[in-house]
């Protein structure tokens, strides 16, 4: 039989405060959010798993536990950094024994619009100023950029958990004003510092030129380029692709674009390689490899 989940609770006498220790162990289990993510339900058995200390410790009551963990059950999809910001809310909530319904669609209106933030936030402007800081140092050989990159990104991350944990407990319902009053501009303003940040990788770490030579004497393509605007082709790709995604494409099919466009135009001796490779004399291949169709003569180094 299906369980019916009652609109009001029959202990409506308001729990005591959450201690510190509840509050971080939830934080920590928040973690576990998508470990048992699926497409009925999205995140709620990870959310109802991250939120089950508070909700054992407010309500004593079986009967009021049992109602509390089946309507937070719920469909959840919000993001997973952000989702202590929401548990706070709902355990204010749940503390002061609202009833159910006030609940569930407080929990829906505040998990709703932390997608949008938190991938402005994370994916749009943390990961690619963490990455462009740290990758050069990875490209060196340095393994200290690969340990850097994880250690900025999770102290970032866990920084945030636990402090909208407390800070969203304390203020309770008007966090949800909050959130809604400057989600827009809040998201605006994230994305674009990573579109900046995106630009400036595109610069400093776009290595798309050409191999082709013309004429005699030797013309580089690259170099007349270089004169125009350099990391010309490394702009006009990601704009083409801006374009391809604008009309419909998904993002698989521009990775298979590229992939196809790199091998045809390595096959042909379109793009330069800094692959170092050497001929069995010893000698540094120009461009960086053979091509397999050879239509243009590249230059003889000078001899050393």
């Amino acid at each position: 039989m299906a369980y019916n989940i009652p609109e009001k609770y029959q202990d409506l006498t308001p729990a005591p405060q959450l201690d510190k220790k509840t509050l971080n162990k939830m934080v920590w289990l928040s973690c576990f959010l998508q470990a048992s993510f699926n497409y009925e339900r999205m995140q709620a058995c990870g959310w109802l798993w991250g939120i089950l200390p508070g909700l054992q410790k407010i309500h004593t009551n079986k009967e009021d536990l049992k109602a509390s963990m089946a309507h937070n059950l719920d469909f959840l999809n919000t993001h997973p950094f952000l989702v202590t910001f929401v548990m706070g809310i709902v355990l204010s909530l749940e503390q002061n024994k609202a009833d159910t319904a006030t609940i569930r669609s407080v929990r829906i209106s505040a998990a709703g619009p932390l997608g949008g933030i938190g991938d402005a936030l994370f994916w749009l402007t943390l990961v690619p100023i963490t990455a462009g800081l740290t990758a050069n140092m990875a490209m060196e050989g340095q393994i200290i950029g690969a340990v850097l990159f994880l250690i900025i990104f999770n102290a970032v991350q866990f920084a945030v958990r636990f402090g909208l944990m407390y800070w969203s407990y304390g203020l309770g319902t008007k966090a949800v004003t909050l959130l809604t009053s400057s989600a827009k501009e809040f998201t605006r303003a994230a994305s674009i510092l990573g579109i900046f940040v995106v630009g400036g990788l595109i610069a400093n770490y776009g290595g798309t030129s050409l191999r082709i030579v013309v004429g005699d004497p030797a013309i580089n393509i690259q170099g007349l380029l270089d004169g125009v605007l350099p990391k010309l082709i490394p702009l006009l790709i990601t704009l083409g692709i801006y374009v391809l995604i604008k009309k419909g494409w998904t993002p698989v099919k521009c990775i298979i674009l590229i992939l196809v466009v790199g091998i045809v135009g390595c096959a042909f001796g379109i793009w330069a390689g800094d692959s170092k490779a050497m001929d069995a004399e010893g000698n540094t291949i120009p461009g960086g490899y053979t091509p397999l169709v050879e239509w243009y003569q590249l230059p003889e180094e000078p001899a050393e």
